[in-house]
């Protein structure tokens, strides 16, 4: 943690307050085991490219783990990756995604399962999101989901048939709250589905898989006491979670379409496996990117992968995007409200993360003067209310939008200094190193943006720029407007101030 960060931000001063989708309103975040705090993350079923939707959820929660480790907590983020149990259309019946996949590619599953996760890992890296602490596989833990299975049979909350065991529903229900989290109401649940054909051999149409029997020609299978089969797929996020975070840990995270049933059944399976409380403390989900107002996503065919926005290869876009742009088009909005697609919203995105940018090399240049001048007290204390206004977003349920636009008024302020309007002197040394931290470090350590020129880049334009002001001190206009002109084309602008010459990215 840098010295000056613990001079002048007490991080643990800050009280984060977030939504929790469990009890439906934002409660102060409270860990089990302060400072240590276990957060659980449902991760990709990887059969396809990572597109828009996968950022949304990965950028949402690295923001979370940023600020909680910011804030001094030592913590432990989970996120899982989903290797088998998948299957067609979020259902117990059909071809699992995986196997789908490699027949058509002609390879074994688990080549599909490394290629998808390898692209995963690479283009969550390019957004510049930090790696969980672990990340376990589905396949990898067939015994824990084995041993849960077990137990909620022990407890009388399963059953078997032809070698497939199914959650029993409604006997859960009888003691639980089945739909608790999603507010669904059970009556309902099966007053819609009492006409739906092929109930097969559940029970009840609202028993879910907790272990599938393989059929002949299914390529994923292992040995269990009742069949050789495979896990349903809700269960392997409940065995994970309780293997390396315990029974009860703090915070569960997702996208808002996997709160039902995947979540519900979660809980249920926690529940009904051990006999106690929910798993998870707070149960935070992220809301979807949307097209046209349509959920973005591989079903719906209206998705567009990480790779063609960088590219700008896909007939949606009207030009590529770099990596941090689209990291600042998620985080300009909640992550609980809708986020809709269009290539004016991330042209927009564009100009804001390049003018936070901006702040950064402003920052960089800003001196404090060795002979300061009178204090100007009232500047200070408006400087020093700025400064703690960036903080009220990020404590207000991860509200990032906010935190954004309390930099933008901050940056006037920087911008301020830089340009002499406002003098360095009359601040004092702590008003100015707060400035600087609470800036530098919410845009780079929390909101995880970060300058993408290379060193390249920059020496070059070093150079164009000696050219610019040997062209303006001879008069020579037209190079001069010339140099200007090509820039602009690049996104840079030339800017003539009293102290020299400088660039900066066209906001």
């Amino acid at each position: 943690m840098p010295l000056a960060h613990a001079v002048h931000i007490d991080t643990m001063q800050h009280k984060l307050n977030l939504y929790n989708t469990l009890t439906r309103k934002r409660e102060l975040f409270e860990p089990l085991h302060a400072p240590f705090v276990g957060m659980y993350v449902c991760g990709p079923t990887v059969y396809g490219e990572p597109h828009l939707g996968h950022a949304r959820s990965a950028v949402t929660f690295d923001v979370l783990y940023r600020y909680l480790k910011y804030l001094g907590y030592k913590v432990r983020y989970v996120r899982n990756i989903t290797d088998v149990g998948h299957l067609e259309n979020d259902a117990d019946e059909g071809e699992d995604k995986i196997q789908k996949r490699a027949k058509l590619e002609h390879l074994e599953p688990m080549e599909v399962v490394q290629h998808y996760t390898n692209v995963y890992q690479q283009d969550m890296a390019t957004l510049n999101t930090k790696s969980p602490d672990i990340e376990p596989r589905a396949s990898g833990h067939i015994i824990e989901q084995i041993q849960m299975i077990q137990e909620i049979l022990e407890n009388g909350m399963a059953y078997e048939v032809n070698g497939s065991v199914y959650f029993d529903v409604p006997a859960y229900h009888k003691n639980n709250n089945y739909g608790k989290l999603s507010g669904r109401i059970i009556e309902d649940l099966l007053s819609n589905t009492r006409d739906t054909e092929g109930q097969g051999e559940k029970r009840s149409p609202l028993d879910f898989a907790l272990w599938k029997k393989a059929s002949p020609q299914h390529i994923m299978r292992w040995p269990s006491p009742w069949s050789d089969g495979f896990p349903g797929w809700h269960l392997e996020c409940s065995a994970m979670s309780r293997k390396y975070l315990g029974e009860t840990f703090d915070i569960h995270g997702g996208g808002l379409d996997l709160m039902f049933p995947h979540h519900e059944c979660e809980i249920a399976q926690s529940q009904a496996s051990h006999s106690h409380s929910d798993a998870a403390r707070y149960w935070v989900h992220n809301n979807m990117i949307t097209v046209n107002g349509q959920k973005m996503g591989k079903s719906l065919g209206n998705f567009i992968n990480l790779s063609e926005l960088f590219s700008g290869k896909h007939k949606m876009l009207e030009q590529a995007y770099s990596p941090m742009t689209i990291r600042f088009f998620i985080l300009q909005a909640h992550y609980r409200s809708t986020l809709d697609f269009s290539n004016e919203a991330l042209q927009a995105a564009q100009k804001g993360y390049r003018k936070l940018m901006n702040g950064m090399r402003v920052l960089e240049k800003l001196v404090y003067p060795e002979q300061p001048g009178t204090p100007d007290e009232k500047l200070n204390e408006d400087l020093l209310k700025l400064t703690e206004d960036c903080f009220r977003g990020m404590n207000d349920d991860l509200n990032t939008a906010r935190t954004i636009a309390s930099l933008f008024n901050l940056l006037k302020k920087i911008n301020s200094l830089y340009l002499g309007q406002l003098q360095i002197g009359t601040l004092t040394r702590d008003t100015f190193d707060t400035i600087r931290t609470t800036y530098t470090e919410l845009v780079n350590d929390v909101l995880g943006l970060k300058d993408e020129p290379t060193a390249d880049m920059e020496n070059m334009l070093e150079l164009v720029l000696g050219f610019y002001k040997e062209a303006k001190e001879n008069k020579a206009y037209d190079k001069v407007d010339a140099i200007r002109a090509e820039l602009k084309k690049q996104g840079i602008v030339i800017k003539d101030l009293k102290t020299g010459i400088d660039w900066a990215y066209e906001e």
